[in-house]
């Protein structure tokens, strides 16, 4: 008999005999070890061959660098490069919602009863997601874009519209890979490893965006709010424990296509919006590659053919 539609097939023997030795070790300490190797200075004359050697295997373009790669003095340095100005452009409505980074979109869809979906046949509590139970009924009825962000990728997470943020929280948990085997088949995968989150107040409503951890280097930083993680920039994967939540009173403002977060390699990135007259457009579709800044979300027709 074949299987359900709505349970994921079996992964292959090899992935799971990986993924069962991955989950029995001490994960945000071996991505700390990591982590710190990608912190060793790398001399000036090897910088330029490792960097492009790296670009090569992983696919980045380093065309769209914003410095020359002797300039990046570690790994990490590397991995959070920014891109030249100007190479990325915003909607210009209001009401429309940018990508938030340069991925792959995954799941897209409705929140329906508290739950999203992570892949075919796996869902999670949106409430489990944000760590909150009242925030995740605000967003009952809205929409969620599931973007994954390859070590190819730029790193770094913008807010896609002008808003403010009252409320950011950091949520520990696992660091398991987020690849797409890890996603089909790993329950609740998205609510179980360490993210960090923010929320944000726009003419849409309260939106929030989570940035989620994966196995490797593990650090996600906060731009905009450089104070939390103290003498480090990065706010997850600590041996000693940070604030969990910061509040902000006022709220901080945050402009379109402003950095948010960082991370310190790749992994993915959960965008919740509030219920509303708005719908994907044709870039929002699972397995299309997207750009920072390509709209995602816009208004329905109706609600465009009722604007003043």
């Amino acid at each position: 008999m074949n299987a359900p539609e709505n349970v994921p097939d079996r992964p292959p023997l090899g992935w799971r005999v990986a993924l069962a030795l991955l989950q029995r070790l001490p994960q945000a300490g071996l991505s700390r070890s990591l982590g710190r190797l990608a912190d060793i200075p790398v001399p000036r004359a090897l910088r330029r061959p490792l960097f492009r050697t790296f670009a090569r295997t992983v696919g980045a373009d380093l065309s769209e660098v914003e410095n020359p790669l002797e300039e990046y003095h570690t790994m990490n340095a590397f991995f959070v490069r920014r891109l030249k100005a100007g190479l990325r452009t915003w909607p210009a409505g209001r009401a429309t919602v940018g990508s938030p980074v340069d991925g792959i979109v995954g799941s897209v869809g409705e929140i329906n009863r508290g739950t999203a979906v992570q892949a075919k046949g796996r869902t999670y509590r949106v409430a489990e997601l944000l760590d909150d139970e009242e925030e995740a009924r605000a967003l009952e009825g809205g929409r969620y874009v599931t973007l994954y962000l390859s070590p190819r990728h730029y790193h770094r997470v913008h807010a896609p519209v002008d808003a403010s943020i009252p409320l950011a929280r950091h949520v520990p948990g696992t660091l398991l890979p987020v690849n797409l085997p890890a996603v089909t088949h790993l329950p609740a995968l998205f609510v179980t490893n360490e993210r960090l989150l923010c929320f944000l107040d726009s003419t849409l409503g309260r939106l929030a965006i989570v940035a989620v951890g994966a196995y490797n280097v593990g650090r996600i930083s906060s731009a905009f709010d450089v104070s939390w993680a103290r003498e480090r920039p990065w706010v997850t994967n600590h041996s000693e424990p940070l604030p969990r939540e910061r509040h902000y009173d006022p709220p901080l403002q945050v402009a379109c296509g402003s950095e948010l977060m960082a991370f310190h390699l790749g992994s993915t990135v959960i965008l919740l919006l509030p219920p509303g007259s708005t719908e994907p457009t044709p870039a929002c579709r699972p397995g299309r590659e997207v750009r920072l800044g390509e709209a995602l979300v816009q208004p329905t027709r109706r609600s465009d053919l009722s604007a003043p």
